[in-house]
């Protein structure tokens, strides 16, 4: 059965802003449907022009580039609450493909509507900006970590930011969050080599820090993987909610 916009389970959390009664009665007739992704489908493909735009309410993903020897480079990760395929609906084509790691459920919306939104939802068109705005700031954190940074500290980085989300997704139970990737993913979104991002990890374990098996994440140690990530602890703001 399809989530009724009004009962959204993601609108609950604090991490996502509020909307208005007015924004609320758009989203309903903006969303069209829903999509149910198995592990493994593809949900956007690089270089395609898709007809619709997504977001997801539940299941994670991953964003990635196709080398021309067939390599795969991650360039991101999709969690509840991300907006997918703004690039197709600006630019006209995905610069990326996008793959569901679990079974996922996305909101789905017309490409063709999206000039609506701008046109009769300023404040929500206002938002996208402000999503795109936060993924540039994203990125230019990871490349400074990347940059910058050693192993250790990349790899802390990206998993308190990980911790981070998932707990303000209200995703964690029994002290831990799901973190349903491979170890080769996290490699490439941090730049190592899959034996130094194993051996980090290892060290990060025996050190009590964190542990990353079973795609679990348990963080024993909150303000040393933050420190060791160069994070500030528990600062997460607010982002708006397509």
């Amino acid at each position: 059965m399809a989530v009724d916009c009004a009962t959204c389970p993601l609108r609950e959390l604090d991490l996502f802003g509020p909307m208005s009664d007015e924004e609320l009665e758009f989203m309903k007739s903006f969303k069209t449907g829903e999509l149910t992704a198995e592990q493994g489908t593809e949900i956007l493909a690089e270089g395609a022009s898709s007809t619709q735009l997504y977001t997801a309410l539940s299941g994670m993903g991953i964003r990635y580039k196709t080398m021309e020897d067939g390599r795969r480079q991650v360039v991101g990760f999709v969690l509840p609450g991300d907006f997918v395929g703004l690039q197709s609906g600006v630019m006209g084509e995905m610069q990326h493909s996008v793959e569901a790691t679990t079974t996922m459920k996305l909101c789905v919306f017309n490409r063709s509507d999206f000039w609506r939104l701008f046109k009769s939802q300023p404040k929500r068109a206002f938002d996208l900006t402000h999503l795109a705005a936060r993924e540039e700031q994203m990125l230019g954190e990871a490349l400074v970590t990347i940059g910058q940074m050693n192993g250790v500290t990349r790899v802390a980085w990206a998993l308190y930011r990980f911790f981070q989300r998932l707990r303000a997704l209200d995703m964690m139970k029994n002290g831990r969050v799901p973190l349903p990737y491979r170890q080769q993913d996290l490699a490439d979104a941090v730049g190592l080599s899959l034996v130094h991002t194993n051996k980090t990890l290892t060290r990060l374990r025996e050190a009590g820090v964190a542990t990353w098996q079973d795609d679990f994440l348990v963080v024993h140690k909150e303000q040393e993987l933050a420190r060791l990530g160069n994070v500030e602890p528990d600062t997460i703001s607010s982002r708006p909610l397509i």
